[in-house]
């Protein structure tokens, strides 16, 4: 079983108080303690006339929360002055430390951390659960690990933590990334005056190569000017990990123009092709196979009984007729329930179950290398986001945008162990944004309306019934033993095989009051109504997973609000709180939802949250720092996609600093603080579960059931036992950079994880780590030179893979010290 297979009747989170430590307040306090110290005391030396710019873009990589950043209210207003916790990323952070994927943008923000997906870098967890993708405010379908989000056609990545504003909802109370591509206007909103550019080539480990080219400029068509931009990416990577690959094309063009001294249009979209693989990481965990690389080795009894190569369902079903096959509670009693699993006995799978047993076993030292992807293994994503936007502009400085979006993604996911899924989905959404600003004494009072249309349709196939991670030797590799027949080969017996609609009618309403003696409030409220058709295609379903409800329909409203305030105090300290409610569609992981949500009207949840902070900017803007509390809840925990929205609460602290010493050294830190808990869990009693070697504590010979998967119901008779593994609970982050005059530069991040168990049941426990990237580069005229070193200590350490269900059974074993080297002609 896996991804949605519980779509929203089996898993639970609880709530549990934080607790804030002293040492954690007083790193808090110390994030903060600048302000006891005088500007003079901390001041640089004067720039010379006219550098004061070339300081804060060159010495700080535009890291400081300086500029205006529309993409968390709607308002413009910086980071600093926004009541909420979140951080940006610039382009020139992503190119001086190397980022690559969403994983290396921890090191970059507190209250972030990401879960193996199988290997795929999609979405950020923010806060504990899994975050959404913004593409220019606009949301994009979700991608838990349908492809790896690309980060380097990005010019600013916004990551803020908890629910976006009522204009740009719903949305998940987390948190989400909003991705800003590469622009055809300049900094200060003018067209560019000159065409600029740059073309580079990246070589690195494991037969890494990346070719990237950009350039934007001014372009004069019939006597109207247009600003463009133009970024093209193509990858041809092997892997550290056997049987994996990648091939990718990124492209990605932005336009603008003025039509009048009142209206301007922008208009463009990316486009992106993948091929590569989910990677499921080691089979057959126990805790000596994290700890010394132990393995048990050993290969499954036949069960092609046709010899095409590969086991069919039939042929599954065929071992036990009548039964749940070899995956499944079988009948050894007491085998699901209290006490935890003691049911299953070396003597009831002897006795029982004799065809799950290996043959030929031993044990082995397994490497890193060695992982569920077979020769044959294959994640393929075509994704297209498209926007419009006409924007028309008064001379009174009313302001009425209308921002049309479209996103898709065709994927398709096949796994030799057992798993299988396709998607064809799309959406197009039409969102309308009056505002007007109003200024006099009182101070500044911005208010905007915005009525939106955002329709969905999806195409959603899977097959999850029969995975087997057990069965593969990965000493051996995949076989006629192991590699079982998937429904997207065949074209029948899936799991889910779903098409449909939903459509979201909305009106948004946001008021920002910002009076003059220093109180800020920002106040919003949505209303969406949603109506959603889906229909199961029965005939290509597997007759034992069709429901009772194959079609169905339904329609629903849900309210959305925030509150926000913040005060301006002395020596640039301010203090803010958020409350806000948030409703979203619970659709999965290839934007479905199905019939039997859509006609009992439980395709919507909502979650609230309560957060509080303290911000400050000193030091001319050269020294930001902030620290937040806060927790979330979803109200109703019935109901969750297990990979895009599951119900959870969260308590944690966050805290960050950003300092940019002098026009050489930028300095950043960061600590994260997080305790989730699944509410439905919590609330059951119970979480079902695929069991691990280590769950099952009254066998002692596994080699007797890897043949099959164990599957029942872990206890959960607290709020500790529902706290959700793999994520730390304490998460350490550093950054440094320093460039010289001559133009070399040097670039280090640090990332402490605290250890984690990896499933569940917290039979595996996965150690704490630090890893460490070290980069060096040089400029010289328009050529420079980068050299990046990904885990530099060479750092051994794992990541947990979708705890819920498989966090005892599998887990990802991360890659080795590697390098990367590139070549920048700019131009």
């Amino acid at each position: 079983m896996k991804k949605d297979q519980l779509k929203h009747d089996d898993f639970s989170t609880a709530a549990q108080h934080v607790r804030i430590r002293k040492p954690m307040l007083a790193l808090a306090a110390g994030l903060l303690s600048c302000t006891a110290l005088t500007t003079q005391a901390w001041a640089q030396e004067p720039a010379p006339e006219g550098e004061g710019e070339d300081i804060v873009i060159t010495g700080a990589l535009d890291a400081l929360p300086v500029k205006n950043v529309g993409s968390i209210f709607g308002f413009d207003k910086t980071i600093v002055e926004t009541p909420r916790s979140a951080s940006t990323i610039s382009s020139e952070q992503i190119e001086r430390f190397g980022i690559n994927d969403i994983y290396d943008l921890v090191a970059q923000a507190p209250g972030t951390f990401t879960n193996s997906f199988f290997g795929v870098g999609g979405a950020l967890d923010i806060r504990g659960t899994p975050g959404e993708v913004y593409f220019r405010g606009m949301r994009r379908l979700d991608n838990p690990g349908n492809y790896p989000t690309p980060i380097a056609a990005s010019d600013r990545i916004d990551i803020v933590r908890g629910p976006a504003s009522p204009i740009y909802g719903p949305s998940k109370t987390g948190g989400y990334m909003n991705f800003v591509p590469k622009s055809a206007r300049v900094a200060d909103g003018k067209l560019a005056s000159k065409a600029s550019g740059e073309l580079s080539y990246t070589r690195g480990s494991w037969d890494m190569n990346i070719f990237k080219g950009n350039i934007s400029g001014p372009l004069n068509i019939g006597g109207q000017e247009f600003g463009y931009s133009l970024f093209g990416q193509y990858e041809d990577d092997g892997s550290y990990y056997r049987n994996m690959g990648t091939k990718q094309t990124v492209l990605q063009a932005s336009f603008d123009t003025d039509l009048s001294d009142h209206v301007r249009i922008e208009w463009g979209g990316q486009y992106q092709n993948f091929k590569g693989q989910q990677n499921g990481g080691w089979n057959r965990l126990t805790q000596d196979l994290v700890d010394n690389g132990t393995y048990i080795t050993g290969q499954a009894q036949p069960l092609d009984t046709d010899g095409d190569g590969q086991i069919s369902q039939g042929e599954i079903n065929a071992v036990i007729p009548g039964g749940n096959s070899i995956f499944g509670n079988f009948t050894c009693p007491d085998s699901s329930f209290s006490p935890f699993a003691t049911g299953f006995t070396d003597a009831c799978f002897t006795e029982t179950y004799p065809s799950l047993a290996l043959t030929n076993t031993g044990t082995a030292k397994l490497s890193r290398r060695n992982t569920l992807t077979g020769k044959d293994d294959k994640l393929i994503n075509r994704g297209t986001a498209l926007y419009f936007d006409a924007i028309y502009t008064a001379d009174s400085g009313f302001e009425l945008k209308n921002q049309l979006f479209y996103d898709s993604y065709e994927n398709l996911n096949e796994n030799a162990y057992g798993f299988s899924q396709f998607h064809d989905s799309w959406v197009i959404e039409d969102k309308i944004v009056a505002s007007k600003t109003f200024e006099n004494s009182a101070g500044k009072f911005a208010f905007q309306l915005s009525p939106s249309v955002r329709y969905t349709k999806f195409k959603h196939g899977d097959d999850f019934n029969y995975e087997y991670f057990h069965r593969v030797d990965l000493t051996v590799g995949y076989d006629a033993l192991s590699d079982r027949l998937l429904s997207t080969e065949c074209d029948c017996n899936y799991t889910n095989n779903v098409v449909g609609h939903y459509s979201d009618l909305a009106f948004a309403g946001l008021a920002n009051l910002d009076f003059a003696f220093g109180l800020d409030l920002t106040l919003g409220a949505r209303y969406d109504y949603f109506d959603v058709k889906a229909t199961n295609l029965t005939t290509k379903m597997e007759p034992a997973a069709i429901p009772a409800i194959n079609i169905g329909s339904g329609s629903k409203g849900a309210w959305s609000y925030s509150a926000s305030a913040s005060y301006e105090l002395p020596f640039g300290l301010i203090p803010y709180a958020t409350i806000a409610k948030q409703s979203v569609v619970i659709a999965g992981q290839g934007a479905e939802i199905y019939p039997d949500l859509a006609a009992t009207n439980s395709f919507i949840s909502a979650s609230k949250l309560y957060e509080a902070g303290l911000k400050g900017s000193w030091l001319d803007n050269t020294l930001y720092a902030a620290v937040s509390v806060y927790k979330q809840k979803r109200n109703d925990f019935n109901i969750q996609s297990i990979t895009v929205n599951q119900a959870v609460e969260t308590k944690g602290l966050e805290a960050e600093f950003r300092w940019s010493v002098d026009r050489h050294l930028l300095i950043t830190g960061a600590y994260t603080h997080t305790n989730v808990y699944n509410l439905t869990a919590l609330n059951d009693g119970v979480l079902f579960s695929f069991f691990g070697i280590e769950d099952l504590t009254n066998v002692s010979d596994p080699t007797l059931y890897l043949g099959g998967q164990p599957i029942g119901l872990v206890p959960i008779a607290s709020k500790s036992d529902s706290k959700r593994a793999g994520i730390p609970e304490d998460m350490f982050s550093a950054t440094a950079t320093y460039a010289f005059d001559f133009g070399l530069a040097l670039s280090a991040s640090a990332v402490h994880v605290a250890s984690v168990y990896s499933g569940q049941s917290q039979a595996v426990k996965l150690p704490s780590y630090t890893t460490v990237d070290l980069g060096a580069s040089f400029e010289t005229g328009p050529f420079l030179f980068r050299v990046v070193v990904k885990n530099a200590t060479n750092e051994k350490y794992f990541r947990a893979n979708f705890t819920e269900l498989f966090g005892s059974t599998i887990v990802l074993p991360e890659k080795p010290r590697s390098f990367q080297a590139s070549a920048v002609y700019k131009f």
